[in-house]
């Protein structure tokens, strides 16, 4: 049986086009991968490669090989990997799905964390701001700002409370009046986050009272940083989780609108495929993940998780 090592390291050398590339890859010294590929031509008794003192090109059955194995070798490192996921808790690649706004601004110290802690754990993290269909295979686990789905046929878990406030900059009220109640508030005047371009319905709370309000349409996004940027150029008012919208407030560059009101928060929570049982490897990044995120402070985790 032919070993994988020396199919590597030789389409490893067709990839970069050279031994020294290959080398660099790999991580090995050029005549270790010079003496691999030889010993590969010797074990099939086929000249798989045309050296000369610029490149290196391949023979006729050099393609061949080429063509044959790579497919061959793809599939058994995806075997190797969905193993590992399901077998080993430290070791193996995830890939993580994140709305944008949340990615930017908490992911890369929570990867950069994690990594220190699972070195062999390797991230793929995928950042949009659509709710991707955990059921077509594409992550292993989805990270959600939302409200609990409706799927029945997702696993989710709720880690905490994400507290949402209206606010908008000081100079917008220098324009229109200040509303006092929810009613004051005027749809044109409130940008909509939305994936669909469809008007948000805010719904208002203060002493047992409840208003629920349409915003506008004259200004639709999925992402809550460029709703934020308008808003801080006092170009409307949002309702954005307390995340983005904190460090504003506290500069005084925003400020609530109609603070005696609140708005219901929304839920962090995490989204997985319908496993009979969490593989070790997606259960490992989930224990981090709420570790991490209590360990910040800031967040609201009432009665704790549920889902």
């Amino acid at each position: 049986m032919q070993s994988i090592k020396p199919i590597r390291v030789f389409l490893s050398v067709v990839e970069h086009g050279s031994f020294a590339g290959a080398a660099r890859s790999l991580r090995m010294t050029p005549a270790s991968i010079t003496r691999i590929v030889a010993q590969l031509e010797a074990d099939l008794g086929q000249q798989l490669l045309l050296r000369t003192t610029r490149q290196v090109s391949l023979t006729g059955m050099g393609a061949m090989v080429a063509a044959r194995y790579r497919p061959a070798l793809e599939e058994f490192d995806r075997i190797t990997e969905e193993i590992e996921r399901t077998t080993r808790p430290d070791r193996g690649r995830l890939t993580i799905n994140a709305p944008m706004s949340f990615g930017m601004r908490l992911m890369p110290g929570l990867v950069a964390s994690f990594r220190l802690a699972y070195p062999h754990i390797a991230i793929n993290l995928q950042l949009t701001d659509t709710l991707v269909d955990i059921l077509e295979g594409t992550c292993d686990l989805a990270i959600r700002i939302s409200d609990p789905p409706q799927d029945k046929s997702t696993i989710w878990r709720r880690i905490c409370r994400m507290p949402r406030t209206v606010v908008a900059a000081p100079s917008l009220f220098e324009r229109i009046a200040r509303p006092e109640t929810p009613e004051d508030l005027l749809p044109d005047h409130c940008l909509s986050y939305g994936a669909k371009g469809m008007a948000e319905t805010w719904t208002f709370a203060s002493g047992g009272l409840s208003r629920s309000v349409r915003a506008g349409t004259e200004v639709v996004s999925n992402n809550g940083e460029f709703l934020r940027a308008l808003a801080l150029s006092g170009n409307g008012i949002v309702n954005l989780p307390d995340l983005l919208v904190r460090d504003g407030l506290k500069a005084g560059a925003l400020e609530m609108v109609l603070p005696d009101w609140q708005i219901a928060p929304l839920n962090l929570m995490l989204y997985y495929p319908p496993y009979e049982k969490l593989p070790p490897l997606v259960a490992t990044f989930t224990d981090f993940f709420e570790a991490y995120i209590r360990d910040r402070g800031g967040f609201d985790f009432g009665a704790g998780p549920v889902g």
